[in-house]
């Protein structure tokens, strides 16, 4: 029985390229990214977060107008009594989207009340009757914003 070798001049067959040498050109080394591209890379990534941060936040994240809805009633095929708990700053006086909705969640009725601080302007309540187009099941408050 003949036995072939897997070592050659250049080592063993593991160690080698698998293509002949020097027939595609030389290898390019593979260089890691350098040191200031990755720091580039990272501000950028932090500008980009807080910017879309900011975005947000403008959006969503002001919490000095806030609402609940704490009841509605008196519900008829016209209108319906939105009662909504509104936390403001004491100087301050907001504007609140009221809406309602029928049974398919179509928007039938919708309004912007103004509301003044009350004695208390982390709790003041506030009622709203709310006209409608069609029966509503629902009475919200999309939201509230500074005057």
């Amino acid at each position: 029985m003949t036995e072939t070798s897997t070592d050659t001049a250049a080592g063993p067959v593991a160690e080698r390229a698998p293509w002949p040498a020097g027939r595609y050109g030389r290898r390019r080394e593979q260089r890691p990214a350098s040191r200031s591209t990755v720091l580039v890379l990272a501000v950028l990534t932090v500008l980009a977060m807080t910017f879309i941060g900011a975005r947000l936040y403008r959006a969503y994240g002001d919490g000095d107008y806030t609402a609940s809805v704490t009841a509605f009633d008196e519900v008829t095929d016209t209108q319906v009594a939105v009662t909504f708990l509104v936390r403001m700053p004491a100087d301050g006086t907001a504007v609140c989207l009221v809406r309602a909705r029928d049974s398919t969640g179509t928007e039938v009725g919708l309004a912007e009340v103004t509301v003044r601080p009350g004695p208390d302007p982390e709790r003041t309540m506030v009622t709203h009757r709310l006209v409608t187009t069609g029966r509503p099941v629902t009475g919200e408050v999309k939201g509230c914003h500074p005057a």
